[in-house]
């Protein structure tokens, strides 16, 4: 027994194509209930959702239920889901309102579950999908983001990862959780208002539960579609990043800090009056160059020359400065999405 649980704060444009795509699994409805938990939505989101409550009704689809978030965030959202899901439920998938899935990704999802636990000695305590872009042609900006997100300098190893074998993992994403794992280690810690899915896989992994990843499930999510956000996102993963490695040490990854690292280096040997003090930043931007013709031939757009390399840099410098920051305040309410 599965539930989908989805907090959304003003996903009206995305809110409908999400639960459609639910609505439309090829996993028994008998067995998958939906849990939409609104943080105070002040466009017609709540609306679309109770549309879709009728459409599934009528479609002898999953029963989906509408309730408010006063926590206003993620964590508070799927905590309030846990208590009012009933007991018969095992399962607890996370997704998105800006995401959707196909028809097969609970069936898949099930069927890698159970391959996975007979090989596994460890209890599993969650299973991930891969993330690709939303389905449809995508805008301008969208496909610069996305060939940063496609790039091993712009992904690093965790949810926009393109993997392509299942294995174990440290953090997996849009994750199928046990219920009972989750429980056991005290659900969503809601004093972090992002990363919060990383902080749950970091102590079910110290729990000793195992954690999966999987290739043959995709989840298909909207990212930013302008740059001002894009800055913001990437401000807010690296602020989070260090919140969660605050909490859990052996989450740091050495590779997130090479761009100090670089910019170190570069004025390290240039208030030495060295004149090599040029190689590091001539190195990044031949590799920013290369990844900029890569990913314009791979996606066949031209604009992408200059797009991915000025999102790649921008990522680099606003997770970076994300960084720093997370050891100086505390955190609030992001607002890289309207």
């Amino acid at each position: 027994m599965i539930a989908t649980v989805i907090p959304v704060l003003n996903e009206s444009e995305y809110i409908t194509a999400c639960l459609d795509s639910l609505i439309a699994q090829t996993y028994p409805a008998s067995r998958h209930m939906i849990f939409i938990l609104d943080g105070g939505s002040s466009d017609n989101t709540t609306e679309l959702v109770e549309e879709a409550i009728l459409r599934s009704a009528q479609a002898n689809g999953p029963k989906i239920e509408l309730h408010s978030n006063p926590g206003k965030f993620v964590a508070q959202g799927r905590n309030k889901a846990l208590e009012l899901m009933p007991s018969t439920i095992t399962h607890v998938l996370e997704l998105i309102g800006h995401s959707t899935v196909d028809a097969h990704h609970l069936e898949v999802l099930v069927e890698e579950w159970s391959r996975i636990s007979t090989m596994e000695h460890q209890q599993l305590g969650a299973l991930g999908s891969r993330v690709l872009p939303r389905k449809g042609e995508l805008d301008t900006v969208e496909s610069w983001v996305e060939g940063a997100l496609g790039s091993p300098l712009g992904s690093g190893g965790g949810q926009f990862d393109r993997f392509t074998t299942s294995a174990p993992c440290k953090i997996p994403a849009f994750v199928l959780h046990s219920r009972h794992a989750v429980v056991d280690v005290g659900g969503w810690d809601e004093s972090f208002i992002s990363s919060q899915d990383s902080d749950l896989s970091m102590r079910l992994a110290a729990n000793g539960y195992a954690l999966w990843r999987t290739p043959k499930t995709v989840v298909y999510m909207t990212k930013r579609t302008g740059l001002i956000r894009w800055l913001k996102m990437g401000h807010r993963y690296g602020f989070w990043r260090t919140k969660t490695v605050i909490k859990h040490p052996k989450r740091i990854s050495l590779r997130e800090y090479l761009p100090w690292l670089g910019l170190f280096l570069t004025l390290s040997l240039a208030l030495a009056n060295m004149d090599s003090w040029v190689l590091p930043p001539m190195a990044y931007a031949c590799v920013l160059a290369i990844e900029a013709v890569r990913m314009s031939l791979k996606f066949g757009r031209f604009s992408m020359i200059f797009g991915v390399p000025m999102c790649l840099f921008m990522l680099h410098v606003s997770f970076s400065v994300g960084l720093l920051d997370g050891f100086i305040r505390r955190g609030k309410a992001p607002s890289d999405r309207a």
